[in-house]
Parts: C-alpha cells; sequence; structure tokens
C-alpha cells in the first residue's frame, strides 16, 4: 500500500505559495487556473492548493513529515536550504514528550511545516538524561503548539 496524507489548503496568493512548495516539495504535478498540485517523492503528502480566503474551516496550528532517519532530516534540510527557503535547525531537541532532529519551514500564509525524526521518546531516555528546554518553532510559543 502506497497510502499518503491528503492535504488541501486555501492560499492567499497561488503563486507565491506555487513558488514556496515547488521549493519545499518539489515541482508540482498538476497546475490549473486556482488550483495546484503536489505529490513529493520524498514524503506521502498530497497537497493540493487553492486561491481564496485563508483560514477557511480552522486554523492549522502546524503540518509535519516523520522521516525514517536522521540522515533524511539533514537530505532533506541540505535540498531546502539550496532552494532558498528560510529553515530553522532544532537538532536533538526535547519536543512533545520526545527528543527528535528537524527543521521547520513557514510558507506565505504562515502555516509552518516541520520535516523531523522522532530519536526516543523521553520516557524511554538513556539514563543518565537531563532535561533540556523545549524548542519552538518558527512563529509559535511552545514547540508543540498552543499557547
Amino acid at each position: 500500500m502506497n497510502a499518503k496524507v491528503h492535504v488541501h489548503m486555501t492560499v492567499s496568493d497561488l503563486a507565491k505559495s506555487r513558488d514556496f512548495y515547488a521549493r519545499f516539495f518539489g515541482e508540482p504535478v498538476k497546475v490549473k487556473p486556482g488550483y495546484v498540485k503536489f505529490l513529493p517523492g520524498w514524503s506521502p503528502v498530497n497537497l493540493a492548493l487553492s486561491e481564496g480566503r485563508a483560514s477557511v474551516g480552522g486554523q492549522v496550528n502546524h503540518l509535519g513529515i516523520q522521516v525514517d532517519t536522521p540522515e533524511e532530516v539533514v537530505r532533506q534540510l541540505a535540498r531546502v536550504k539550496a532552494a532558498g527557503l528560510a529553515v530553522r535547525e532544532e537538532m536533538g531537541v526535547d519536543c512533545c514528550h520526545a527528543n527528535q532532529d528537524k527543521f521547520w519551514v513557514e510558507d506565505p500564509d504562515g502555516v509552518e511545516w516541520e520535516v523531523y525524526h522522532l530519536n526516543y521518546d523521553l520516557e524511554d531516555a538513556p539514563a543518565p538524561h537531563a532535561a533540556l528546554p523545549m524548542a519552538s518553532p518558527v512563529g509559535s510559543s511552545t514547540c508543540c503548539g498552543g499557547a
């Protein structure tokens, strides 16, 4: 089974969002008036964008893509940096009750995406483990989201 998570977002400026997501995910697979679709080969995401009023139907805290290895985080980080996107790196951080290697990007409407590898759950931390401060994504006040 080759399942993908489908996310359909309404964006305020389709051209800006298309450019951002092309640099983050790779070129779109479908472009129509008012619509763009991405199926990145490296991630199980099916992302569709439609132009319109942003924030229709609620608020997204952030979206994340969990990868299999820390090396994959580093590979994707290098690719995204080479594409010219601003990133926030957080390697070896304790966040959301787990230790993770991750980076964040933010789309033109302020939606944050994290690409991360879960190194271990803090409950399963190697002893001895000193608690590290919680990390914060680009625009949020806590690493797990919310205030």
